[in-house]
């Protein structure tokens, strides 16, 4: 019974021992955005070998993010869908961008091969408000000739959480289609008239591959990671582009960061030949007064690096780091507006 006793003893300890290491680890917590997710998984973990702190990122939609950074239950929220000026005034808050990267239209289909399906934005948009319901239907055969498109059923595959990856898609199709933008509209939560939902990029992505004959959307790393078929995309200039890194990387080039009040910019169906339409910044949120000054430093701290070191990563996965002259505004804006609850800037 005393060893037994013993037994229990220490395995009590470890386990408290565990949960506080646990917990030591996670030094900064974040929220938000499935779109990101991918690298700012991989930054987490380069910054982690590189300064030994940790960061515990919760990968749970972009609307998540925002109600856990305004509920401060995080040290940042993460969203593809830009507050206004307005609300973060109202809230107490700033957002700054941190990666570039592409939504993309994806398709089960046998025989179709990666990037050899053609859509538009309209066809998009009849689709997803099940005007288009058959994959031989006239509006897509048109636009990909000699491309064997089966006689069935189009099943959509939608966010069901609140998302700006769907912020994103809606807000391109309806910036492209007047029906789309009067019947379903553009927000990071919808009434969606026809589909099936998918619990963030991971979930549409899940879905996708499991049904036959289906279309969704994703951040383009999850086609990447999970091989799946995307299409082309006709852009503002007529052209038909492939979403890549440099892709993405035209659609932001016009993009004036210093004339966006509060940062709040959307880069959907930019000009240029090579510009990939649905093209979008992911956002950080955070309080301007920070109750725990040092967690807030280290939050920038993480930003900061990953700014400094994660291009390359960023490549990798097919995002586009933020330029140069972007960081500085961004570094500018956090000297000016985040500070302790003294009134003191941290940064």
């Amino acid at each position: 019974m005393q060893i037994k006793r013993v037994v229990k003893t220490l395995i009590a300890a470890i386990g408290v021992a565990v949960t506080f290491g646990a917990a030591h680890a996670a030094d900064i917590t974040g929220a938000g955005a499935t779109f990101p997710y991918p690298i700012y998984a991989k930054w987490a973990e380069a910054y982690k070998k590189a300064t030994g702190n940790g960061l515990n990122y919760q990968s749970i939609g972009s609307g998540g993010g925002v109600k856990q950074i305004k509920a401060k239950t995080v040290d940042f929220g993460a969203s593809d869908s830009p507050l206004k000026l307005e609300e973060l005034d109202a809230e107490g808050l700033v957002q700054f961008p941190a990666i570039i990267g592409g939504v993309v239209p994806v398709v089960n289909l046998e025989g179709i091969a990666p990037g050899t399906m053609k859509m538009t934005g309209d066809v998009l948009a009849g689709i997803y408000m099940g005007k288009i319901t058959k994959w031989n239907a006239p509006e897509i055969a048109a636009i990909n000739a000699g491309l064997k498109l089966p006689a069935e059923d189009i099943t959509v595959v939608h966010r069901s959480d609140g998302s700006g990856t769907t912020f994103l898609w809606t807000d391109y199709l309806s910036k492209v289609n007047a029906d789309f933008k009067t019947v379903v509209g553009s927000a990071t939560a919808v009434k969606w008239p026809v589909g099936v939902g998918g619990k963030g990029n991971e979930g549409v992505a899940s879905s996708v591959r499991q049904i036959r004959n289906s279309i969704g959307y994703v951040e383009y790393a999850y086609v990447k990671k999970n091989k799946m078929t995307h299409t082309l995309l006709k852009n503002s200039d007529g052209q038909f582009a492939a979403p890549d890194d440099e892709n993405f990387k035209a659609a932001a080039a016009g993009a004036d960061w210093s004339k966006a009040p509060g940062m709040y910019l959307v880069l959907t169906n930019q000009p240029g030949k090579a510009s990939w339409p649905i093209t979008g910044a992911s956002f950080i949120i955070m309080h301007k007064s920070q109750a725990d000054a040092a967690k807030g430093k280290e939050v920038l701290k993480f930003f900061d690096w990953a700014f400094k070191n994660g291009g390359a990563m960023a490549t990798e996965l097919d995002y586009v780091a933020m330029p140069a002259p972007v960081v500085k505004l961004i570094d500018d804006g956090w000297k000016a507006k985040i500070k302790d609850a003294s009134g003191k800037a941290i940064w």
